[in-house]
């Protein structure tokens, strides 16, 4: 018989021979909940709720297909948050409803949003009289960019007619903002991504209320209008009428490129920056300075905030009895809100208002104001009005460089280099020390924060961006902001242009800068484009490394490292087309893509770009190894793929009985023997696609799917079938060689505008 202990040897030995990590699971679920514990105890949970109302709203941005039905995902959010009340005595389970209830609301705020927004988007070419309102006007360096407020469209009925058209026009030296012109208009559908995931402008365009792109034909009439503008109609215009009128004023005052930056800087308007000076700031890493957002909206804060508190402190009475630091915070926040007003409510400077509103407030409660608790509520707040916006880089890079500066706040913290009891020479030492380590290291926080979100979107590195940012972001801290709040202030006193003058002497060295560290040897590294897989793990490391204070943090190392191994290696395509069949690019023999037909150039730059190839869309060399007569191009890829691309119907026989793939952005014919055929049927459908050539087989990729329900992809115009017609086939014709792409014209450049 067994003695009582005769099992526990067993069970021993048992476990030894387990694998060690099964061992450590014990101690791994010890660890982690000593680790939620800690985070609940300093109240840590709160951020992530923020993080799952956005999980929600891009749930429904990403998958959903077609209309939600608001109440199913609002009542669930609503029945979880009530579970989550009822079981607030229990520890863990309170917390995981209450992340699922701000999930449903997320994807509920994404639904409504998407509703309330709805408004026709044109489906066809269309060359018609248009009729309507002057919403805004943007002076570029040739003419203006208008968004129009639709009245009528040809005869066009209301439930198809666009209620906001963005179109070019090279002669805008009579129209202003407010103005109802009549005039002839060639009128687009908003583009789609130039490449599967690439950057979608009709999404944008659609939340942004623009139904069509284009451009105005002839002369534009400006005519008495038919019934009254609306009050909202005529406040905006009227405030973008103030912002032109100060934008030419700054530029007079300064001239050339310093006096279009100066301006931008203030008014948030970029169109007289010309080409050369974008590329300048970009490859300094500081074009984000010319944008209106967090950068600008905290320093106009800090300004109006320190100059308030400033001139209460001169009041003793003041200075004894009242709370001048909450006055001033008060102040600050009208201020930086006018800013934002004048500066056009772009969806970027809003999202900053909201941050820094959030932040002043937090003075006003006697709250810290850099916390990520105050973070979140921004993050709550701007989703809940625009939850469109998480998928764009300026959310992403927005929150993500103010979480990372909020999380290393204590090592970039300039007390660590003060020493107590000094003397003042190194008081004053220990300050200039503070403020290049402090410089530096937020520069580099932010660039590391935001570089997975950047290079997603724009393919493009800037190595030498800290050094950009930390010689011009002294400018613009100590000169230029203070400066643009001067300016505004003494502008109605027409006491501005020496305020202006100066501001512009910083604008030029800040592009001195940026042009000598343009000269630098790449400066600008573009790297291919990797998936949404990557960014998502990155994302999610950036979250756990920056939200928990405990040692939870640590798990995020295995999705960063993983994330960072995907971007490191992506799958590289081996054929582009475009959505409309005209042009294609195919990987050569040298490894490079070559361009068959003439793509947009917006289009090409981005497949470019998606490619890792630092060729200009403007390259000779973009067309070397393509064979091209004025029926169509072929060109041969990996694996003995030939690629031929049509442009005439009578190219159809010869191509399909030769080619492994037929683009074409005509119809093929019926019994086309091509093994893959890319023509108006399949594109219309399928919008740009991407084939990548393996040994089992060609791996195709497509920018939307067969039947997919979007609201901003209006259903393709099916003409109706023509008969069949039998074509002969064409003795080949020497092939000759074709210029590079050009750049398209008129409303084509406007339809694939910037991101």
């Amino acid at each position: 018989m067994a003695g009582p202990g005769a099992g526990t040897g067993a069970v021993a030995r048992r476990l030894r021979a387990m694998p060690a990590p099964v061992l450590l699971l014990p101690a791994l679920g010890g660890w982690f909940s000593a680790g939620l514990a800690q985070e609940a105890a300093q109240r840590r949970l709160f951020p992530w709720l923020a993080v799952a109302f956005g999980g929600g709203a891009l749930l429904f941005l990403t998958v959903a297909d077609g209309p939600a039905v608001l109440a199913a995902p609002l009542g669930t959010g609503l029945v979880l948050a009530g579970a989550a009340f009822g079981l607030r005595a229990r520890a863990v389970a309170p917390a995981l409803l209450l992340a699922a209830a701000f999930a449903f609301f997320g994807f509920s705020a994404a639904a409504y949003r998407t509703a309330s927004v709805a408004a026709p988007v044109l489906a066809r070419t269309v060359i018609a009289p248009l009729h309507g309102f002057v919403e805004a006007l943007e002076e570029r360096e040739e003419g203006a960019r208008l968004v129009v407020r639709v009245l009528r469209l040809g005869e066009m009925p209301v439930s198809e007619r666009p209620a906001r058209v963005r179109v070019s026009y090279r002669r805008a030296d009579n129209l202003k903002p407010g103005d109802y012109i009549e005039a002839k208009a060639r009128l687009l559908p908003p583009p789609e991504p130039a490449r599967p995931g690439g950057y979608d402008f009709s999404r944008d365009a659609y939340f942004r209320g623009i139904g069509a792109v284009g451009s105005l034909l002839g002369q534009a009439a400006v005519k008495p209008p038919p019934e009254p503008a609306p009050l909202a109609l005529r406040l905006a215009a009227g405030l973008d009428e103030a912002r032109n009128a100060l934008t030419r004023r700054i530029a007079e005052s300064n001239g050339g490129q310093p006096g279009a930056v100066a301006a931008a800087l203030v008014t948030g308007k970029r169109g007289l920056i010309d080409q050369p000076t974008n590329d300048a700031l970009r490859a300094a890493g500081i074009y984000h300075v010319v944008s209106i957002s967090g950068l600008h909206m905290v320093l106009a804060a800090g300004v109006v905030f320190w100059l308030a508190r400033a001139l209460l402190a001169l009041v003793p009475g003041l200075a004894l009895a009242w709370p001048i630091k909450k006055i001033s915070a008060g102040l600050a926040m009208l201020g930086v809100t006018a800013y934002c007003a004048f500066s056009g409510w772009d969806l970027a400077a809003e999202r900053s208002l909201v941050m820094t509103l959030v932040m002043l407030g937090a003075i006003l409660v006697d709250r810290p104001a850099l916390s990520l608790r105050n973070l979140a509520l921004a993050a709550l707040i701007s989703l809940t009005r625009e939850p469109d916006g998480l998928l764009g880089p300026s959310f992403q890079m927005s929150f993500g460089a103010v979480a990372g500066l909020i999380a290393c706040a204590k090592l970039i913290d300039g007390r660590l280099w003060n020493p107590e009891g000094a003397g003042p020479v190194t008081r004053a030492l220990a300050w200039c020390l503070a403020t290049v380590i402090g410089t530096l290291a937020t520069t580099l926080v932010a660039q590391v924060a935001t570089a997975p979100f950047a290079t997603y979107h724009f393919q493009t590195v800037q190595p030498f961006g800290v050094v950009g940012n930390a010689l011009t972001l002294p400018l613009v801290s100590l000169v230029v902001m203070p400066a643009a709040v001067l300016g505004i202030l003494a502008y109605p006193f027409a006491l501005d242009r020496p305020v202006w003058w100066a501001m512009g002497l910083a604008v030029r060295g800040m592009l001195d800068i940026s042009t000598w560290i343009q000269g630098f040897d790449r400066a600008t590294v573009v790297l291919p484009a990797f998936g949404p897989e990557a960014l998502g793990l990155m994302s999610v490391a950036l979250l756990l490394l920056v939200l928990p204070v405990s040692g939870l943090r640590w798990l995020g190392l295995a999705p960063g490292l993983l994330g960072l191994a995907l971007a490191a290696s992506p799958e590289r395509r081996d054929l582009y087309v475009d959505r409309e069949g005209g042009g294609a690019a195919l990987r050569g023999a040298d490894g490079r893509l070559v361009v068959l037909g003439r793509p947009p150039a917006f289009v090409l730059e981005q497949w470019l770009k998606a490619d890792g190839d630092g060729r200009s869309r403007d390259d000779p060399g973009l067309t070397a190894g393509a064979r091209c007569d004025k029926l169509g191009c072929v060109g041969h890829g990996p694996r003995g793929v030939s690629v031929a691309l049509v442009r005439d119907k009578r190219a159809f026989p010869e191509d399909c009985a030769r080619a492994t793939v037929v683009v074409s952005r005509l119809p093929a014919p019926p019994g086309c023997a091509a093994s893959h055929i890319l023509d108006k049927t399949f594109l219309a459908a399928h919008g740009a696609t991407t084939l990548r050539f393996t040994t089992d087989g060609p791996v195709i990729e497509t920018a939307k799917r067969p039947g997919e329900t979007r609201p901003w992809r209006p259903a393709p115009v099916v003409a109706a079938p023509a008969p069949p017609v039998v074509v002969a086939p064409v003795p080949s014709v020497a092939p000759r060689p074709v210029p590079p792409p050009a750049a398209p014209e008129g409303e084509e450049a406007e339809g694939q505008g910037e991101p």
